[in-house]
């Protein structure tokens, strides 16, 4: 239960001044998060001693319907830890191909959820399970699932914090570039009624050289069904949603719009807009900013929510917030993402059509580097179905129509449609 009472004098008028002290007392558990280190890492304690050896195992298929068939690698060497287990980077021996290899503890009860969705998507902003396969572990009856997943080399966190420490700033343009494509895999996995539940830079992994963004980590990511509780400790802290923080259970996929709307604000101000110390102190940094929630909209984050203890305190002007020359359309985006009442928020197909990313879809844009932009406007059916009536923003005119003709079928008088859900359990 969150109570918060009123600060010192003062700790309330400028936003990410620290709080007081009391806060700190009051600490949730932190969700561990993977550590990623970099490619060029030649650090012998991370490396397996027989990395150099092939490995061959039998390996099925990712998308369905399952195809057993022999698969070999090498090269293999540690890339990423942390609770859930190990992430090694190979080598596939026929291709040459790097993949990535998470590997998870797997209990012999359940199927693994991460790998019964991960086997239903397939979409270009979202990373490629190519294979999976089990393998024993050191102990009696330990068995663990292993994905291989489609390798990519550097993440939005890592990009995010290498202009951080040079004190610049990421261009408008990969801001836009990352955003968008971002949305585009929430509209995706949405509309199939997938939430992620953990979005946030360090699982937005990006190719430097084409600037493809690809949505990873699907290991909290859960089918939502109305009416069915969910736990609502979830999300890495900084990128949680409010109605999470006051203990919600039947939340929504606007969980994953309040993050993305985090991530928004985060690489337009080179830091974290939200940086709590505990569950607590989150609360309070984004009082800080939106102000106190009023009445009805802690009961539409929370309905068996009935504390009330809050200081009056109002909201921080956006523009405030960001930089002076932090475009408006910028900030206008924010403000719809980061809303206290999640069904006020964008959903994920409209924030593609936002005025923010009018630039990408003008006749002629090209990366700074001279390449040719992402593929942006391949739309499938399914993707464009939820809101047939932005298909004439999202697909400008001077996209190919070899590219869309084959995936873009909606009829423009389609009805719109709700997301859809399957049964889940409860966590």
């Amino acid at each position: 239960m969150c109570t918060v009472e009123r600060p010192a004098s003062g700790e309330w008028s400028t936003h990410r001044r620290p709080v007081s002290s009391a806060y700190s007392k009051i600490v949730m558990p932190r969700i561990s998060s993977t550590k990623i280190l970099p490619p060029s890492s030649s650090s012998k304690s991370m490396r397996d001693k027989d990395s150099s050896k092939i490995t061959s195992v039998t390996a099925t298929k990712g998308p369905p319907p399952d195809r057993a068939e022999e698969i070999s690698y090498t090269d293999t060497r540690v890339i990423g830890n942390g609770s859930f287990g190990v992430v090694y980077q190979a080598r596939m021996v026929d291709s040459s191909d790097l993949v990535a290899i998470k590997k998870v503890l797997q209990d012999k009860r359940f199927k693994n959820r991460e790998l019964q969705i991960m086997r239903r998507l397939d979409h270009h902003n979202i990373v490629k399970l190519k294979y999976f396969f089990y393998s024993s572990g050191e102990k009696k009856d330990e068995v663990f699932l292993n994905l291989v997943l489609e390798y990519v080399p550097e993440t939005v966190y890592r990009v995010a914090r290498h202009y951080s420490k040079a004190k610049q700033t990421i261009a408008n343009l990969y801001v836009k570039l990352y955003m968008y494509q971002l949305f585009r895999s929430l509209a995706y996995i949405h509309s199939m009624g997938i939430c992620h539940r953990d979005i946030k830079p360090q699982n937005l992994l990006l190719n430097p050289e084409t600037a493809v963004l690809k949505l990873c980590d699907f290991g909290s990511a859960k089918v939502l069904v109305r009416g069915e509780p969910n736990v609502s400790y979830i999300c890495s802290r900084y990128y949680r949603a409010p109605e999470l923080i006051f203990g919600a259970t039947d939340y929504t996929c606007d969980i994953d719009v309040w993050s993305a709307g985090c991530v928004l604000a985060e690489l337009l101000l080179g830091q974290p807009i939200f940086p709590g110390d505990s569950g607590v102190d989150q609360l309070v940094e984004i009082i800080k900013v939106l102000g106190t929630p009023s009445r009805d909209q802690i009961k539409e984050m929370n309905p068996n929510y009935t504390e009330f203890k809050f200081p009056q305190i109002k909201p921080h002007p956006w523009n405030k917030v960001f930089r002076a020359r932090t475009p408006a359309d910028a900030i206008q985006l924010c403000s719809r993402l980061l809303e206290y009442t999640p069904k006020s928020r964008i959903k994920p197909l409209e924030a593609c059509a936002h005025q923010f990313f009018s630039e990408l879809r003008e006749p002629g844009t090209k990366l700074p580097n001279g390449r040719e932009l992402p593929p942006l406007f391949n739309f499938s059916a399914s993707e464009l179905v939820s809101k047939p009536s932005l298909r004439t923003v999202l697909i400008p005119p001077h996209a190919s129509h070899s590219q869309n003709s084959s995936s873009t079928t909606v009829p423009h008088d389609a009805p719109e449609t709700s997301t859809s859900a399957t049964a889940s359990s409860a966590t």
